[in-house]
């Protein structure tokens, strides 16, 4: 299951035992609570690394069924929360490749240091809309590394389980996406403030 350890996910949500116990027990009432309580970090999720909010309904709609269908199988061997969100992130990634999106990243560039891998993430400050138009302007894979490794605390090596793909190719995308995004938040910053003193 993936690490903890990083920053603290929209999913961390412990439910009520006597809650859970009755959702694998088939109550469906309790399974519209634990629809509820997951909603919007799924949503979230999933429109984040989709980059579009008819898909991410539809990311959250088919990992809420394949919860449902699973439920009773769920062990307990990790935090429930953890067991559903990845669910809902190989849905998304599922989503991506099927509409052949996931090939969808940002190439080699001249230049490009190891060292950048090690970038800290664009400032916390960044205006959230600036952010979310930047994140959209970014490839749906160089997206989704971003998104894992910064919000969901995945470590590389999930990354790569998740995306079928290498270490190193996680690590290269964090590092190209992170230059990208802080260029184009600097961008955007530049044209907001040009456009607020015109």
């Amino acid at each position: 299951m993936p690490a903890t350890n990083g920053p603290a996910s929209s999913f961390a949500i412990d439910l009520p035992d006597a809650l859970l116990a009755r959702a694998r027990a088939g109550d469906r009432v309790a399974f519209e609570q634990v629809y509820r309580w997951f909603e919007r970090p799924v949503f979230s999720l999933a429109l984040r690394i989709c980059g579009d909010r008819e898909e991410a309904a539809e990311v959250l709609q088919e990992t809420m069924l394949k919860v449902f269908d699973r439920i009773g199988g769920f062990r307990g061997d990790s935090p429930f929360w953890a067991w559903l969100r990845q669910i809902a992130v190989n849905e998304a990634l599922m989503k991506l490749r099927r509409a052949r999106r996931l090939a969808d990243e940002l190439p080699m560039e001249d230049g490009f240091d190891a060292a950048d891998e090690l970038a800290p993430p664009p400032p916390a400050a960044a205006d959230a809309a600036l952010l979310q138009r930047a994140l959209a302007a970014l490839p749906a894979t160089t997206r989704s590394v971003l998104w894992l490794y910064h919000a969901e605390g995945y470590t590389h090596e999930e990354i790569a389980a998740a995306m079928n793909r290498t270490t190193s190719f996680s690590k290269s995308q964090l590092a190209r996406g992170t230059r990208r995004l802080r260029m184009l938040l600097g961008c955007d910053a530049s044209a907001a403030r040009e456009a607020a003193h015109a």
